[in-house]
């Protein structure tokens, strides 16, 4: 626990410093950089589970991917063409490079992870990307994104000290023994609480939808995404019979055991934030 409360400390210090000191740019390098490690460990699962996915390519495609939004901003092109382009490639690559029994697999393994972690974060860099057709600041978008992942890291943090406390009644015990119902309740609870003390905080630059009221009402199903999230990635590590995903992060493991809740969360909040 020591571990993970030293970890857990040091990454919002780094969240907080990139973005105080750099800014937008600053976020768009962590966010790329957590898609790449995130990435990179879910095709290690991949690998252990029997598949065999195009893990360099798919890595260098997932970062363009990510970014995006931040390149259709900056040099404009078809940039919603990079996943389909991506399918052609590796479906040319697998004839002459997997053999029959691992050749469906190692398309799908790729392609699923382009889609679940690179086209998830996507979503964030869309997030704090500045458009011309802006009716909120760049250090409000900045801040929206600080709210999601404030909203999802909350709710990870409720959920487990209500678990310790008051878990009687287990959640998906196949997938994942330890998570509990009252564990959830207090997870989504917490994150309420927060996304509406956060949005209290910089309504000078929230978009004026976005009342402490609405952005608690906002942050429950994000809250509940993120623990889908976390069961998703639960099953994935089960698959490749392994406990963490990594060890990147001492006390939490890899990259993707510390991303996992913001990937389904990302794009639902994308929406809700109503962003041009």
């Amino acid at each position: 626990m020591g571990k993970r409360i030293f970890s857990t400390l040091l990454l919002w210090t780094l969240v907080g410093s990139s973005l105080w000191f750099f800014r937008t740019n600053g976020a768009l390098v962590l966010i790329t950089i957590i898609s790449i490690l995130t990435l990179r460990e879910f095709y290690q699962l991949m690998h252990a589970s029997g598949y065999d996915p195009f893990d360099k390519l798919g890595i260098a495609f997932g970062a363009l991917i990510t970014l995006a939004p931040w390149l259709r901003s900056q040099f404009g092109g078809p940039t919603e063409l990079l996943l389909p382009f991506g399918t052609v490639v590796f479906a040319i690559r697998l004839l002459g490079e997997r053999t029959p029994e691992t050749r469906v697999e190692s398309l799908a393994s790729t392609l699923f992870g382009l889609i679940y972690v690179s086209l998830m974060m996507h979503y964030l860099a869309a997030i704090i990307t500045p458009l011309p057709a802006d009716t909120i600041s760049a250090n409000g978008r900045l801040l929206l994104c600080l709210w999601l992942v404030v909203v999802v890291k909350f709710c990870d943090m409720g959920a487990l000290l209500s678990g310790l406390a008051f878990g009687r009644h287990t959640m998906s015990p196949v997938i994942s023994p330890k998570k509990t119902w009252e564990g959830a309740i207090g997870g989504i609870a917490l994150s309420m609480g927060a996304g509406a003390l956060f949005a209290w905080s910089a309504r000078e630059v929230f978009p004026s939808h976005m009342s402490p009221l609405v952005a608690a009402l906002m942050a429950a199903p994000l809250a509940v995404l993120g623990i889908v999230a976390d069961l998703v990635e639960s099953v994935l590590k089960r698959r490749a019979n392994r406990k963490d995903s990594g060890a990147t992060i001492p006390g939490i493991g890899g990259m993707f055991d510390l991303s996992d809740s913001l990937l389904l969360a990302a794009p639902v909040a994308y929406f809700l934030f109503q962003l041009p």
